[in-house]
């Protein structure tokens, strides 16, 4: 009878973890225009796709450690931001100009 309340729980985290990864995937899908590194906010830099707020206060914590990024190429000194990552990301980033992202 001990396993059967083990079996909902994994069960309900599998399904969870699922929601997760099929809402993330379609908000990134639907992404549009840019976000500025240098001036987002922390929700603004979740709109990204595979950001979330743990990644998102990294940003803006190297962004005010730095005084900013000169390129979009500077995100790898995030933890986390790896070359993969940073070409997933690369069409949605600026360094200039307005954020004008939004999920539609």
């Amino acid at each position: 009878m001990l396993r059967e309340p083990k079996r909902v729980r994994a069960l309900a985290s599998a399904l969870v973890l699922a929601l997760g990864l099929w809402v993330a995937g379609g908000a990134s899908a639907d992404l549009r225009g840019v976000v500025n590194v240098n001036t987002a906010s922390s929700e603004e830099l979740q709109l990204l796709p595979g950001i979330g707020e743990s990644r998102a206060q990294a940003i803006v914590a190297a962004r005010k450690k730095n005084g900013g990024f000169q390129s979009v190429d500077d995100l790898m000194q995030v933890k986390g931001i790896g070359p993969s990552a940073l070409e997933r990301l690369r069409p949605h980033l600026a360094v200039k100009g307005k954020t004008t992202a939004r999920v539609e």
